[in-house]
């Protein structure tokens, strides 16, 4: 039986990480995600109690390094969604690196029902942007406009893609973090432009007849559309048994953001 010592284990400090560089058409794309042992993201409909104060605390220093971090519109509702770096040291070696203090929020949303009254769309201390469907009502999307948050209308069918152009040809973004939920990774997936993968693995076993995996909503059978990794770096927590993960998609991988262009 191999065992892993306790004594060479350590919690990453991902503020130190390097990331690839963007393309012309898209920024570089990682994903940070939290799931139980049996892969289930929420536990009833949140994502809180899967992950620990260590796993927000690498949550922030992902923040850290990107321009842009998206949030899907159910996790929005859900759970709230912001791009704050809850750190003056990190906020201020943005700074001094000639970046804003904190990264652009942003959120996507093909009906435009959003809870309006969230920080998201109150909070002044960070920049946002609502990505909308060009098929959302228009009372909606003036409702989201008298909020002061920029809009960025999107082509209905190809929003992830128009998305992702924006975000590098409007906004300059280098690096997108996606912090989920579900169904927006999905997206990701099925365009193959996921960069990187960030995974924490909590220490609990949810269950559920119906689970929600990292991705879901992606097109096509099991296996189909098959995206294969190259592991990075594991690294186990033994205080709160979590086990950071972090996997970098294989060069051999298409990137249907680009092909399908």
């Amino acid at each position: 039986m191999c065992t892993v010592s306790r004594a060479v284990a350590s919690v990453p400090d991902y503020t130190r990480l390097e990331f690839g560089a963007a393309r012309t058409d898209r920024p570089y794309v990682i994903v940070n995600m939290v799931s139980s042992i049996d892969g289930r993201t929420v536990i009833g409909r949140t994502e809180r109690g899967l992950g620990s104060a260590a796993d927000q605390r690498l949550m922030r220093e992902l923040r850290y390094h990107a321009d842009v971090v998206l949030s899907g519109a159910e996790t929005l509702r859900v759970s709230g969604a912001s791009s704050r770096l809850d750190d003056a040291g990190l906020e201020a070696r943005r700074v001094a690196e000639g970046r804003s203090a904190l990264p652009v929020a942003s959120t996507i949303s093909r009906s435009g029902s959003l809870p309006l009254d969230s920080e998201f769309f109150t909070a002044r201390d960070f920049e946002a942007v609502v990505y909308l469907s060009d098929a959302a009502p228009p009372a909606r999307r003036a409702s989201i406009e008298a909020t002061g948050r920029r809009i960025a209308l999107l082509p209905r069918g190809d929003e992830v893609r128009g998305m992702l152009r924006h975000m590098r040809d409007e906004l300059g973004a280098g690096l997108l973090l996606v912090e989920g939920g579900s169904k927006v990774t999905g997206a990701f997936f099925e365009l193959g432009c996921i960069d990187e993968f960030f995974l924490t693995m909590g220490a609990v076993l949810v269950g559920g007849a119906e689970p929600k995996t990292v991705v879901s909503g992606a097109a096509g059978d099991a296996g189909e559309r098959l995206a294969r990794f190259n592991l990075l770096s594991a690294a186990p927590n033994w205080e709160t048994d979590e086990v950071y993960l972090r996997y970098r998609r294989r060069t051999d991988e298409p990137d249907q953001a680009a092909a399908s262009r």
